[in-house]
């Protein structure tokens, strides 16, 4: 039982709400990572190199409470070493149409990541220093032709540790993902319209016994659509059926099917606004398997954001979006879960981006979501969970190539999961280990509260 509250308590928060505290700013988005880059005929080259400081102040995401006291901070050393490389960007062949001809009828964008982390502290702290990586990249073929098609794929490898009070036994959440896809597109009438149809594969595993029960490979089969019938204004659609499939045949997941399909509209407003919203519905065909609820959702999914440009656009017809700019949102999304079959986020937010003068860069997010539990099994009822993130990141410039920077993060979670600490739930299935409760400690069961700060001070030289 503690295998699924744990890796419910560790993945779905890192997923959802700490990962952008678990990357940093430049690997996520590359308007923060790129200078202004190396050329080598049509493609361009990025490098970088990094190291952070920072402080943990609770590495192990523990309650505090119970059987998951005394937390434990952290002093933190990341080194990132970097690269991208691409065709040359459309904002620089702009600037240099006569030079470059016509644009190429291949396109790719491709990169990768290391970071090392050593960590400072405690005994049990300091036997964690792991490496995280990460590379990916994008192949166009025949792009803005009637008829184009893409090539993608990418592996992210990230080391956590387990927040079981056992450290000594306890094994960690190192976990992997891999993902590759295919797709063609139709764009009759140049451009305006447009029609892709594609196929991708996932695998998601876990490094450390008994987590590898949770390996699985999903197959997805997706299409989407755009018809712009305002210059800067689109009517969006979009569906996919994905199969989910769990590789060992003692996983106490089970296997099922989702199918989903969005529409919506995204666009300008005017020079200093923009818009997108999307809604749809979402319909699960999870089987069932022993000790396991067959619980399915069908409902709907939706999606809103409104951005506000600080600096307006030259003109709602042929303005690029810029990168400073106020956005507020909210999201209903249906996720694939390991502690049960399925959870539902409903989640607010609010983002500030902004690079002023060419010398300062930052970006500010926060969000709180509402996290929706079905009943997974015998022992663990429904339950609901409020999380909160705040994520910022500001960087300053003394060049085209070098900047010093700073990463904060807070997340907390409020609510203690299916089990409310010091209440006994019913005892398990008679000689069964895998469901017997031991009633003289109420809290074997994990507590899912709490809540985690972290900040960091780096250097930065990037091309």
């Amino acid at each position: 039982m503690r295998l699924r509250l744990t890796v419910a308590a560790t993945l779905t928060t890192l997923t959802i709400a700490g990962s952008a505290a678990a990357q940093q700013a430049w690997l996520q988005d590359r308007r923060y990572g790129q200078g202004i880059g190396i050329r080598a005929g049509n493609i361009e080259f990025h490098p970088s190199l990094a190291a952070e400081m920072g402080y943990d102040t609770n590495y192990f995401q523990r309650s505090g409470i119970g059987s998951e006291a005394p937390l434990y901070d952290a002093w933190r050393l990341r080194v990132t070493p970097s690269l991208s490389l691409s065709t040359i960007r459309e904002r620089t062949r702009d600037t240099n149409t006569e030079a470059i001809g016509a644009p190429p009828s291949v396109t790719f964008n491709l990169g990768g990541y290391v970071t090392y982390n050593e960590l400072f502290g405690s005994e049990q702290v300091a036997d964690e220093r792991h490496l995280d990586a990460g590379v990916g990249g994008r192949v166009d073929l025949l792009n803005n032709r009637p008829v184009g098609f893409d090539i993608y794929g990418d592996y992210m490898r990230s080391g956590e540790p387990s927040n079981d009070p056992n450290l000594a036994l306890a094994p960690a959440f190192d976990r992997g993902s891999a993902r590759g896809g295919a797709g063609a597109t139709w764009r009759p009438g140049g451009g305006l319209f447009e029609w892709r149809l594609g196929y991708e594969a996932a695998y998601n595993y876990f490094e450390d016994s008994p987590y590898d029960r949770l390996q699985n490979l999903n197959h997805t089969i997706n299409t989407r659509g755009r018809w712009r019938f305002l210059p800067r204004t689109a009517l969006v659609y979009s569906a996919g059926y994905t199969f989910v499939r769990y590789l060992k045949d003692d996983s106490p997941q089970p296997n099922g099917d989702y199918v989903e399909a969005r529409v919506g509209l995204n666009g300008l407003i005017t020079n200093r606004f923009a818009f997108t919203a999307n809604v749809g519905w979402t319909s699960t065909y999870y089987e069932g398997v022993e000790r396991t609820l067959t619980q399915n959702y069908d409902g709907y999914v939706m999606a809103a954001q409104l951005k506000y440009f600080l600096i307006p656009t030259a003109s709602a017809e042929t303005a690029q979006a810029g990168i400073s700019s106020i956005a507020l949102g909210y999201q209903r999304d249906f996720s694939n879960s390991y502690l049960g079959t399925f959870y539902i986020r409903d989640y607010g937010y609010l983002k500030l981006e902004t690079f002023f003068a060419g010398m300062f860069v930052a970006s500010l997010q926060g969000g709180v979501g509402r996290y929706s539990y079905p009943q997974s099994d015998a022992l663990n009822p429904s339950f609901e969970q409020t999380r909160f993130d705040v994520q910022a990141f500001g960087e300053y410039r003394f060049s085209d190539t070098f900047g010093i920077n700073t990463s904060i993060s807070y997340d907390r979670t409020v609510g203690e999961g299916p089990h409310p600490q010091g209440v006994l739930v019913q005892p398990g299935i008679p000689d069964d280990p895998a469901t017997a409760v031991d009633e003289s400690r109420p809290d074997v069961f994990d507590n899912l509260e709490y809540s985690r700060f972290q900040v960091y001070l780096g250097l930065r030289a990037f091309w």
